[in-house]
């Protein structure tokens, strides 16, 4: 795809409005040195420098379209705690809309505090509590976004497994806008068993794929283009979500986009350099859902994302991707032909 190409897609983008659907975490990040062992066990003590917090889950999501799209908004549940208020402070800061989230007095926001000492990550300490929505709460998500259907161009289910997405919430969901001729796309995850039939795009990892396929999972000793086990893979995910699209990321390898009646399309990564894959995941269905909602063919949106995908994971820290940085990519990409 050209610059000009892109550029036009980008310009559509902008006065999309887009509602992201799952579980809504606070990444917060530790950031310190290491100058010795600790007496008292054989770990490193790390010296503190600085702290930061980040919208992360079905938030980055957002957060990562907040960069091209004037109106996104996030559903998904959030305690009546401070996390939960510096989360929705954040979301604020960034114009995201937090009307139609979720408060839940016995709910815990989920927090993932990550400690980094010189550009590693150390350890990552988990507060959480799996609860799933009432079915007050369910109907509460689904008339949520029954009431801002007409506006919305496009739903993203991100599951991290936390309970918030369920197979109940997914069906009225994908339903109502499947009538309504809405996109809707998921980023699943291989711990929650979720039905996601009547969706636009489901968008698995490799081991998640194969997970959800029922096909025993092995290193790919093949490059993806001879990996008859990833195409069988792909292949049975397309005919069990009857989904018109199943997008699987490779990592360093890149992604594979399947396509009903169609062979699969290979897309070679464009990172240049890993520091961290954190959010990684949350931009490529965020991107390829902008892709497909601004005119973009399937393998054009699946090309933006990979590229979205390369820039955020050469940053430190649950990044996003910005417009310049994306069409830098795509013009680095050009001139390296």
């Amino acid at each position: 795809m050209n610059l000009n190409r892109l550029e036009q897609i980008l310009e559509r983008a902008a006065s999309k409005r887009i509602t992201v659907i799952g579980d809504l975490m606070l990444d917060e990040f530790v950031w310190g040195k290491v100058g010795r062992i600790s007496p008292e066990a054989p770990v490193p003590i790390v010296e503190v420098t600085g702290e930061s917090l980040y919208p992360g889950g079905a938030a980055n999501v957002a957060r990562n379209l907040r960069e091209f799209v004037d109106h996104v908004a996030v559903i998904g549940m959030l305690g009546k705690d401070r996390s939960g208020r510096q989360l929705r402070e954040l979301l604020a800061e960034q114009n995201i809309d937090t009307s139609r989230a979720i408060e839940e007095e016995k709910f815990r926001t989920i927090v993932k505090t990550r400690i980094i000492a010189l550009h590693q990550q150390v350890v990552r300490v988990d507060r959480e509590k799996i609860l799933t929505p009432s079915s007050a709460q369910i109907a509460m998500a689904v008339a949520a976004v029954l009431d801002s259907i007409k506006g919305t161009d496009a739903i993203i289910f991100e599951d991290y497994g936390k309970g918030f997405v369920t197979t109940e919430l997914v069906t009225q969901v994908a339903r109502d806008a499947a009538a309504a001729r809405k996109i809707v796309a998921a980023d699943p995850n291989p711990r929650h068993s979720v039905d996601w039939r009547g969706v636009t795009v489901v968008k698995p990892n490799r081991a998640e794929a194969f997970l959800a396929a029922g096909i025993p999972w092995r290193d790919a000793d093949e490059a993806p283009t001879k990996d008859t086990e990833l195409e069988r893979t792909g292949e049975a995910l397309l005919k069990k979500w009857e989904t018109q699209y199943v997008l699987i990321t490779l990592g360093e390898h890149g992604m594979m986009l399947f396509q009903q009646s169609q062979a699969p399309h290979y897309i070679r990564t464009k990172a240049r350099q890993v520091f961290d894959v954190s959010g990684a995941g949350d931009t490529a269905i965020a991107l390829f859902t902008l892709g497909l909602v601004s005119g973009a063919t399937a393998i054009e949106a699946a090309e933006i994302a990979n590229h979205g995908s390369a820039v955020v994971v050469s940053k430190l820290g649950t990044a996003t991707v910005t417009r310049d940085e994306l069409i830098a990519s795509f013009r680095a990409d050009s001139e390296d032909a």
